[in-house]
């Protein structure tokens, strides 16, 4: 069914005059976060050779800022429709510049998650109020899908940015200076913000509420928690004991929101099959593809040989793939359907996902190129879409916690992607033999992660060191390929999901006055 709660497009005396000038701050802390996310997968391999790692704090420091960011998503979006988008925006993103600089000068393993988890506190800030801003800023259904499609498009250009510009500071800088990157975009936007973004917040929102903002912390990285364990070590009665504490207190988060006479996060917004449908394929589709994402710059780094610039420049197809079909989005789904559009976006990636499996060593870059434009493509058209979708499914003055719901989807999504995928990858990998001769603890340290392999292989005599090295890389790729595998079997099935979801979902039509 199309949208209860839509509304008919506006006039033109509503619009905000500045909206344009507006957007192009606000996708400043998208473009932020995404460099961020990027860059992290950039400098795994020399993260690993410096603070030595283990297997399993390495998949922490990959998705602990996730776990974060999902716990909190939810409350940090509800706290913006009460004190105000645009406070909280500035203020997130000077504590983010701030916490960046811990990141880049971590001493240790356990410093860096630390680190990273503090990093999640502040992006739980930034991601709801530019989308929330936004549904305020953009009052005309096509003049809000333009400007969703150039907020995609503009994270899709931060995964291009990120891993290029990580590259050169990597061929040149240690591997702390990729988080200093976050400086001076964070004092263009904050410098720039304060006078160009207009404030926005519910008018009436009542008390924000501890206990919901606990519950939602506690029962999201208590759930994501014991998940990732299991698939890591197996199940035992401290991933139990987690996996019942989270549902019991996301349960419980909900029975909560259901009786407060202002919650913060209004159940009933769920009934929608449009935005419910929504969100599912955005939580599951990042899931389907995260694991692939994390793990990528070590397959072109590591296995393939390249140094960290080519490596960024290699992933530049899915970028160019997602704004290019981000920015046409919304045109192309009132055209033709929304579940059609979002759809094949997703089946795109899935087909994509199996011709991975296939990959070796020696794959040479233009069959990888190709998928990894197909892929960007998908995302494109997939993720504006249901992003448009979510939006206009809500009154304005929900917009905070309506965006959050859609950004708590994507982060438990990335967070369960690299916990399960992840784990995927880490347990095939550990499995593989080791070369007649290897020293127990080289042999060991070869065994937590592809990079502590790559490093123990200089310190053996050559042709020991070799044989170590490929049977590593070898594991990887195979690793690799059972991970895609699972993830294409999850974006097919979230396609044909959508395609039922979504049906009779169509995008609000407006008219774009003359200016």
């Amino acid at each position: 069914m199309s949208s209860t709660f839509s509304r008919p497009g506006v006039t033109g005396d509503e619009h905000h005059p500045g909206r344009w000038i507006a957007l192009t701050v606000l996708v400043l802390a998208v473009l932020l976060v995404a460099v961020d996310a990027t860059v992290l997968g950039l400098a795994t391999p020399f993260l690993s050779e410096d603070l030595e790692p283990t297997g399993t704090q390495l998949l922490w420091i990959g998705d602990v800022y996730s776990f974060v960011i999902a716990g909190l998503l939810v409350s940090m979006g509800s706290l913006g429709d009460r004190i105000g988008r645009k406070k909280l925006l500035l203020t997130g993103a000077t504590a983010f510049g701030a916490v960046s600089v811990l990141n880049a000068y971590a001493s240790s393993p356990e410093m860096m998650i630390v680190a990273r988890a503090l990093l999640g506190v502040a992006g739980a800030t930034l991601m709801p109020s530019t989308l929330a801003l936004i549904r305020n800023l953009f009052h005309d259904p096509r003049e809000r899908s333009l400007a969703v499609g150039i907020w995609g498009a503009m994270a899709s250009a931060g995964a291009a940015v990120g891993p290029v510009v990580g590259g050169l500071l990597l061929e040149h800088f240690w591997w702390g200076s990729v988080f200093l990157i976050n400086l001076p975009v964070m004092a263009v936007l904050v410098a720039v913000g304060i006078k160009m973004i207009p404030e926005s917040k519910n008018p009436a929102p009542g008390p924000w509420d501890l206990p919901s903002v606990g519950l939602s912390l506690v029962g999201m990285v208590g759930v994501v928690y014991a998940i990732k364990e299991a698939a890591a070590h197996g199940v035992s009665a401290e991933n139990a004991v987690a996996a019942v504490g989270g549902l019991l207190a996301l349960t419980w988060f909900v029975r909560r929101q259901l009786r407060l006479p202002a919650p913060l996060l209004d159940m009933r917004l769920f009934h929608h099959r449009g935005f419910s449908g929504a969100v599912l394929a955005d939580l599951l589709t990042i899931l389907g593809l995260s694991g692939i994402v994390f793990f990528l710059s070590q397959f072109l780094q590591l296995v393939q040989g390249r140094g960290p610039l080519e490596a960024g420049l290699a992933e530049l197809p899915a970028a160019v793939g997602a704004v290019t079909a981000g920015l046409l989005a919304g045109r192309v789904a009132r055209r033709y359907s929304v579940r059609s559009v979002v759809a094949l976006g997703l089946g795109a990636i899935g087909v994509s996902l199996a011709v991975v499996t296939v990959i070796h060593k020696e794959t040479g870059y233009p069959l990888i190129g190709v998928l990894l434009l197909v892929v960007g493509v998908g995302a494109g058209f997939a993720f504006t879409v249901t992003s448009d979708v979510i939006l206009s499914s809500v009154p304005k003055e929900q917009a905070g916690s309506a965006s959050a719901v859609s950004e708590t989807a994507y982060e438990l999504g990335a967070a369960l992607g690299i916990a399960l995928l992840g784990s995927i990858v880490t347990g095939v990998y550990k499995g593989f033999g080791t070369p007649e001769g290897v020293p127990g603890a080289a042999a060991r340290a070869a065994h937590e992660s592809l990079g502590g392999a790559v490093e123990t292989a200089e310190h053996l005599p050559a042709q020991q060191g070799g044989e170590l090295v490929v049977a590593a890389q070898e594991a990887f790729v195979n690793g690799l390929r059972v991970s895609a595998a699972v993830g294409a079997v999850v974006l097919l099935a979230t396609a044909v999901s959508a395609w039922y979801l979504l049906r009779d979902q169509k995008l609000e039509e407006g008219i774009i006055p003359d200016e």
